[in-house]
């Protein structure tokens, strides 16, 4: 958001021409001259739009009449019905995508079993919604702004974020970017343009209307897009965001993933109508997509056509991607307790977007057991050996506390921070102390 700001008064303070124009405007708000904080006519406005429903005489309830279909082209077999809708990747794009799959999938095994021994605090994986990631990804470019929730890992991944980036931030040590800050899977890095996690539910969705916004204002061809469940859709700023986005017209896509669970709460329980993809045509005049979150290539396509609508007509996109939650909520869960083992294999073993990718790469003879036995194999080496290195790391350094908030630390964060080193040296050995980078040095000054 701060970065977007930057780069509108950046382009400001070089760019005469736009400076006049947002100083008529300021001036003369009573007026109807062009303004890039909104977009006017030249000619007066009528007192009164005019209505886009028709008047009539008779008194019908109106009830939900059509759901909107839900698009794909590939089935789990790998085959795709439509060869002219298949994206015709080329086999090293396609082994890319499978293996950032797999090595997802490898990489939360590992790691939901590390955070059971207590070596991390927390978790969450990814299973069973893996082509998502990899299929919106893959159809956006790096100079897009992305808002995650928490369950979006393959797209960080594709993007450029690595395994030992996870894993640092995981374990909350001293190469971690958000420097110990943020629980664990609340991933950000400026490098790759991948605003930072925030735990509470749907508070992004605000933010990236506004990050939209200021690439509408600054006049860039790019666009932002915004991850969540559909749990979050029923939170008041899902509907905040919808309508600041459809009212302003900026180039948001907004990316529902329907995992058919919100925690412990079905999505049957959850809302009523068309689901969230029904909210869009008539709820806020905004284009829609349902697609099949489990296709991967369907998830390309819609992505692809949908950043295509908010970059070149400047208008909100919002998708909506069916697909299912197979692993538990997050390591604080147990989904045994409200679903059903023959539900979750149903969709693990019947809907597997990993192994359909894989069918479809059999067809063309792309791929071999000895090549899966191998990836899996150099996974699961990569990660268990960038745990260990993680482990053996420090924590960030306590000075880390008071940085990063202020440009320059203020008087009473100056002082908080004394209070706290003074603390520390009177009390070492309350305090496992020989963890933190730089505690030694910190402690003799």
């Amino acid at each position: 958001m701060i970065s977007q700001a930057s780069r509108v008064l950046t382009r400001l303070g070089r760019n005469n021409e736009l400076k006049r124009i947002l100083t008529n405007s300021l001036n003369n708000c009573n007026k109807s001259s062009p303004s890039i904080i909104r977009s006017f006519s030249s000619k007066k406005q009528a007192l009164e739009e005019k209505d886009k429903f028709e008047y009539t005489d008779k008194l019908e309830v109106q009830e939900l009449k059509h759901y909107i279909p839900c698009y794909t082209i590939m089935n789990q077999e790998g085959v795709v019905s439509k060869p002219e809708q298949d994206p015709n990747f080329s086999k090293e794009e396609v082994i890319k995508m499978y293996t950032t799959m797999l090595t997802l999938n490898i990489m939360d095994s590992i790691l939901y079993d590390v955070q059971r021994q207590g070596r991390i605090s927390f978790y969450m994986t990814s299973f069973g919604e893996e082509a998502i990631h990899i299929g919106s990804a893959a159809a956006l470019e790096m100079s897009d702004t992305i808002f995650a929730q928490y369950r979006e890992t393959g797209v960080f991944m594709w993007r450029g974020f690595t395994i030992n980036d996870i894993i640092n931030q995981c374990c909350t040590n001293e190469h971690d970017l958000g420097k110990g800050r943020q629980m664990p899977m609340h991933f950000g890095s400026r490098k790759i343009n991948l605003q930072t996690i925030s735990s509470p539910l749907t508070t992004q969705l605000p933010q990236a209307v506004g990050s939209s916004y200021a690439q509408k204002l600054a006049g860039e061809k790019n666009c932002t897009i915004v991850y969540f469940g559909e749990g979050a859709a029923s939170e008041g700023d899902f509907h905040a965001a919808m309508n600041f986005a459809a009212a302003l017209s900026t180039p948001t896509i907004f990316f529902c993933r329907n995992n058919k669970w919100a925690i412990s709460t079905p999505s049957k329980e959850q809302y009523k109508g068309d689901g969230i993809a029904g909210r869009g045509p008539n709820g806020y005049g905004m284009k829609t997509i349902r697609v099949d979150g489990n296709d991967i290539w369907a998830v390309y396509n819609v992505t692809k056509l949908a950043r295509k609508i908010a970059v070149e007509e400047q208008r909100p996109v919002l998708i909506e991607a069916m697909t299912y939650r197979v692993g538990h909520h997050s390591t604080s869960d147990d989904s045994s307790r409200y679903r059903t083992v023959e539900e979750i294999n149903a969709w693990k073993e019947g809907k597997n977007p990993i192994s359909r990718l894989r069918n479809y790469m059999n067809h063309k003879g792309w791929w071999s057991d000895a090549q899966e036995k191998e990836t899996i194999a150099n996974a699961r080496t990569t990660v268990r050996e960038s745990l260990v290195t993680a482990e053996k790391q420090y924590k960030p350094s306590i000075n880390e506390i008071f940085t990063d908030v202020y440009d320059k630390p203020t008087p009473n964060l100056i002082e908080q921070q004394r209070e706290l080193i003074e603390h520390l040296k009177l009390y070492p050995d309350e305090y496992p102390l020989n963890q933190f980078a730089d505690s030694k040095l910190i402690l003799k000054d």
